[in-house]
């Protein structure tokens, strides 16, 4: 009963507030936008003799949706700690570990929701556009299916690990900081490593590891396969929603 009440509780209070349905919405433009561009700005055509990777390259929003996608997770929790609702919410569902399960549930919903909608808009964005410079963006290719998929998926767990450490963390400014240094500080340590040393920064990195679920071609040549990628992120996810809720029946709010 305490989940179902904690459900229905984090459900009418998310819809309530007016930032998330404005972030959620802002994390689908700026998806589309910046896959679009990134589509538009692609000067490298096959009759050049380059093959890109067309799915990851239509995809590429998410890379920079995913920031709008961090601050809306981190809010769903500190908001609450900012006006001191975090009191009643515990007061009504004393069973903490609920709380925790019923934000990760509602606020994993929302973004797979915002984010089918991104990748749909940034995939159909690549069909008009990339025809432009060459490339073909096949809807009937598994890859690229998987890539679409696989984004949306991305996205829900880049979520789940905001909220994680947002539940631990408590204020909004680090938590944000925190998420999103973990996301690109092995991307930036890759630039300055060695080659082994980079392989083994983009098998452990969420952001890194994760993404690699977008890559459609020369799969054998990945650091780390496109599932196993992702569930390399699921890994950071779930050790952040662990220590989150850890920390959450520690504390006295």
């Amino acid at each position: 009963m305490s989940l179902d009440l904690a459900l229905r509780a984090e459900w009418t209070k998310l819809r309530t507030v007016a930032s998330t349905g404005w972030l959620l919405l802002g994390m689908v433009v700026v998806t589309v936008t910046a896959s679009a561009a990134a589509d538009a700005a692609d000067v490298c055509t096959s009759s050049a003799g380059c093959h890109p990777d067309v799915a990851r390259l239509s995809l590429t929003g998410a890379d920079v949706g995913q920031a709008v996608v961090v601050v809306m997770a981190v809010l769903a929790v500190t908001g609450e700690y900012g006006t001191g609702m975090i009191r009643a919410t515990l007061a009504a569902v004393p069973l903490r570990t609920a709380v925790l399960a019923a934000k990760a549930a509602v606020v994993a919903g929302l973004t797979l929701a915002a984010g089918a909608v991104s990748v749909l808009g940034s995939v159909l964005a690549g069909r008009l556009i990339l025809p432009g410079h060459g490339l073909i963006l096949s809807l009937s290719s598994e890859p690229v299916l998987r890539a679409a998929a696989g984004t949306v998926l991305y996205l829900a767990l880049i979520a789940l690990l905001s909220l994680g450490v947002a539940a631990a963390v408590r204020d909004s400014a680090a938590a944000i900081g925190v998420v999103l240094g973990l996301l690109y500080l092995f991307p930036i340590l890759g630039l300055v490593a060695g080659p082994g040393w980079q392989r083994h920064l983009r098998q452990a990195g969420p952001m890194s590891a994760g993404l690699e679920i977008q890559a459609s071609t020369g799969l054998r040549h990945l650091p780390i396969g496109p599932w196993a990628g992702l569930g390399v992120l699921a890994a950071w996810a779930a050790a952040a929603l662990l220590a989150g809720g850890l920390l959450l029946c520690l504390r006295d709010t």
